[in-house]
């Protein structure tokens, strides 16, 4: 058996998330339509019920827990789209998410190996609310990338060792298309992220700071935030940049997000691009006009690599949200988001297989562009 690899996309565990847990942050927010981050948990409320306050720890991960612990992932890996501090800093940017470093203990609930920090929210508390995420994060023995006190340690892969297994590198980036702006961009001397062009230049590039800290057997996941929050088409530029990836640089996962949902995946010589993971977790709930997505039905996804980095095995998990919990669907909930995930993943060559309540394991279908 190889590495066996669970990823989730964007964790947004800050404004009414935050609300919920045990030691809130400050309640006001700088939105231009609701003024509470409670807002939103009453918001979640009126759709779909009471929300216990003060919330363990594990609170948030509900039914996930169990699904993941029976899966036995060597690693786990998110997208921490929140930054973990108490600054009052806030960027003028009309949405700011923040999570009390009283709360890191929600990633160590389930076991969070490592986070990537490169998305267009870890700066929303400035760069002393980056610097007290970095430090929060590294102190609850939580690794990152793509974040960091200057650019050469925000494009540093985190690793993550395993022994005998195996070991996962962990390098994470950003676009501007996603929303980060240039001025977040890490500079020498400066903290901040590693925001990128997509091109083969950085696709080399990645492929050096990779090769810097790379052994034989190591398995790459390079995690990009990028493109906006709806829609399902991919971009050609994003589809280069990820075979890019795999043939330039070796990656054995490309780990896409941004999008709120869950978007098309492929196979690549043998390798894995994810184009979206879409949510993982949010406060979503009780807001209108997404209802076409349905924004509440998420996933998780499973990889398991070979020692020579290839791809052996790749499953997704649905989960639903709700009450700012990971519940399980529904059948008709299973059955919406295994068709959707079809249609997206089908014109790229992979098809989903249907097996009870479990996991779905992913094929190639023989088609494929």
């Amino acid at each position: 058996m190889g590495l066996r690899i669970l990823l989730g996309g964007d964790v947004m565990l800050g404004r009414g998330v935050d609300q919920i847990l045990a030691h809130p942050s400050p309640d006001a927010i700088h939105e231009a339509g609701l003024a509470l981050a409670s807002d939103y948990v009453r918001l979640a409320e009126r759709a779909h019920g009471p929300i216990p306050r003060r919330a363990g720890a594990d609170y948030v991960w509900g039914d996930a827990l169990r699904a993941w612990a029976a899966q036995s992932p060597d690693v786990r890996i998110v997208n921490l789209e929140t930054a973990v501090t108490r600054s009052e800093a806030y960027e003028r940017k009309g949405i700011n998410y923040r999570m009390s470093p009283d709360h890191v203990g929600c990633l160590t609930a389930a076991r969070i190996d490592a986070c990537a920090l490169a998305n267009n929210h870890v700066l929303d508390w400035g760069r002393p609310g980056l610097e007290e995420t970095l430090r929060t994060l590294e102190g609850a023995g939580v690794a990152t990338a793509g974040a960091g006190r200057d650019e050469a340690e925000a494009l540093e892969p985190a690793v993550v060792d395993r022994g005998g297994k195996g070991r996962v590198l962990l390098l994470a980036c950003a676009t501007g298309d996603s929303g980060v702006p240039s001025a977040w961009a890490a500079r020498q001397g400066r903290p901040g992220v590693a925001r990128i062009d997509l091109g083969l230049a950085s696709a080399e590039r990645i492929g050096r700071s990779l090769d810097a800290v790379r052994r034989p057997g190591d398995a790459a996941v390079v995690s990009i935030h990028w493109g906006g929050n709806w829609g399902y088409d991919v971009p050609k530029s994003h589809r280069a940049f990820a075979h890019a990836l795999i043939d330039h640089a070796g990656v054995s996962v490309v780990f896409g997000h941004s999008a709120h949902h869950a978007m098309a995946a492929e196979m690549h010589r043998g390798r894995l691009a994810l184009y979206g993971c879409g949510d993982l977790i949010n406060d979503y709930e009780g807001i209108g006009g997404l209802e076409a997505f349905r924004p509440e039905l998420v996933a998780s996804y499973l990889v398991e690599t070979a020692r020579d980095g290839s791809v052996a095995r790749f499953e997704v998990t649905p989960h639903r949200l709700e009450r700012m919990r990971l519940a399980s669907p529904s059948a008709e909930d299973r059955a919406w988001l295994l068709q959707r995930l079809a249609r997206e993943y089908q014109p790229f060559g992979l098809a989903l297989e249907e097996r009870g309540a479990g996991p779905w394991p992913v094929r190639p279908n023989g088609g494929g562009r």
